[in-house]
Order: structure tokens, then sequence, then C-alpha cells
């Protein structure tokens, strides 16, 4: 099986793989080095990860044991969402930079518009002044593309009021039944590239029969038919696993679920 890889376009000579590999919940050491290895042998060329999964030095090293030439590979890390001080920003990109021992990274993100323990504490103002760092960042070259993750309309919008790189990426949490319409219509209004993670709702639309029934359709998984969901309305997909054979499967995507079958899906919009 080979990855029928399509890109979507970030900015001026950048691009995205539209199928990533999810490090989230995968510990450091040797659970996050062989799962991204294994997704790397399997063809998955875009690695996600953060600073706060703490598995940035060995999703780094499988990069640069892989093999592969370095501009092959899309990674992402991300700046904690806890660092709301522009004066913290630099030291942590340098800590991500040491950690991957990469020359650059080719997407970082602000991970949150808020810290994790004040979930949806008014940060605005203090995003923009991120925001700054990252756009100053960018134009080292060491981040090749800059986004935001976990940002509503609202939080977008802060940050277009005034800055000067335009949020190349918005990485949301984004599965059947769970799709933010409203974030995903403002990104698109505004060439803002969108990223679902979690797109099998880590784990909980494995059982869904009504799913089951869709995919039997098409004699795949369940998980199959909820990354190419995300993939037909255009997103980026960033499945995760730590078993090689799902990481394989995960990746196969050479087919198409018909009309009929995603106004079905469109249709379990909000209710789990």
């Amino acid at each position: 099986m080979s990855i029928v890889r399509t890109d979507l376009p970030l900015a001026p000579g950048a691009a995205i793989p539209t199928l990533g590999f999810g490090t989230w919940q995968i510990p450091d050491g040797a659970p996050a080095y062989d799962a991204t290895a294994a997704a790397l042998r399997a063809g998955y060329r875009h690695v996600d990860s953060a600073r706060a999964y703490g598995n940035e030095a060995s999703v780094g090293r499988a990069v640069r044991d892989s093999g592969l030439p370095r501009d092959e590979v899309f990674v992402t890390s991300k700046l904690p969402a806890e660092i709301k001080d522009q004066r913290k920003v630099a030291a942590s990109f340098e800590e991500t930079m040491r950690l991957l021992a990469l020359d650059y990274v080719d997407l970082y993100l602000i991970h949150a518009p808020w810290p994790w323990s004040e979930i949806g504490k008014d940060c605005t103002a203090q995003n923009k002044l991120v925001w700054a760092e990252l756009e100053a960042i960018h134009a080292t070259g060491r981040a090749r593309a800059i986004g935001v993750s976990n940002f509503s309309v609202t939080d977008l919008q802060a940050i277009l009021d005034g800055c000067t790189v335009v949020p190349m990426v918005n990485q949301i949490r984004w599965f059947v039944g769970h799709t933010q319409p409203d974030v995903v219509g403002f990104c698109k209004q505004h060439g803002i590239v969108v990223e679902a993670y979690s797109p099998l709702a880590t784990g909980r639309l494995l059982g869904d029969t009504r799913l089951a029934a869709v995919a039997a359709r098409y004699g795949k998984s369940v998980a199959q038919v909820c990354i190419r969901y995300a993939l037909q309305h255009g997103l980026v997909a960033l499945p995760k696993s730590t078993h090689p054979a799902r990481i394989v499967e995960n990746a196969d995507m050479d087919f198409v679920i018909g009309d009929a079958d995603m106004a079905l899906l469109d249709g379990l919009e909000g209710a789990r």
C-alpha cells in the first residue's frame, strides 16, 4: 500500500500534506519513537508534535533516523498554551528546536488561546503580542509556517486585526458529529488551512454502529471512513495510533465516500 499524497498550499513555497501522523498522548521514549518511525516507513510525510506532548525529542530523533531528506518530512510543533508572555516565546521555541534537533520546523502553532488550566479565559491582548513573536520567528525561516490551535472565530479575528502574517493554520478538535462549521467556514473564508485533530474522537467513534454501516459499504474500517470524511471536507487529518498495522491502515485513503453517505455523516452533527 502506498499513500495517495495530497498537499494544500500554506504560503509561497510551502505546502502541507493533508494526511498527518498525530502524536498526542504518545509518551516520550520508545512509544513515540517507534510510532513515528513506523508512520514514516508507512509513507506518512507529516508528523505533528508539541511541547505539551513531552515527546519532541523522540519525534525528532525518529525523523532524523528515518533517512528521509529533511525537506520531505513536514514537522509541526507548538508553543505551550500556558505561555502568554511574549518575553518567553523565543526561549520556548529554542527549547523545542533543541529537543527536536532539527534546523527548522515546517509549522509552529500557538497551542491554545488560553492556558489549559483556565480554558475560556480572555487572553486576547496577550495572544496578539505572542503572535507578533511567532511572526518574528517565521521571518528567520526557522518556522516555515505559523498558525494557531483551538482558536474560535473570535480568537482568530483578534489576530487578524492588526497582524502582519495571517495565521496559515488553525488546528482544531474535529470529527464526525463535531465539525465546528462556524470555525471551519471562517478559516476557509480567510485562507486558513484547518487541521482536524482527534478525527476518531480519541477512539470513541470506533464502536458507532452507524459509522460501521457506512464503512461496510466501502470495505473499510470506521477509522478509515472518519479520516476520509475529514479529507473530503478539505481538511488536514491527524490520526494517531501506536499499532503499526493500524498506522498503515489509517493511511489507506484510496477510496471516496459517496455523496449520500457524506450527507448522512454530515447529518450526525451534534448527535453525540
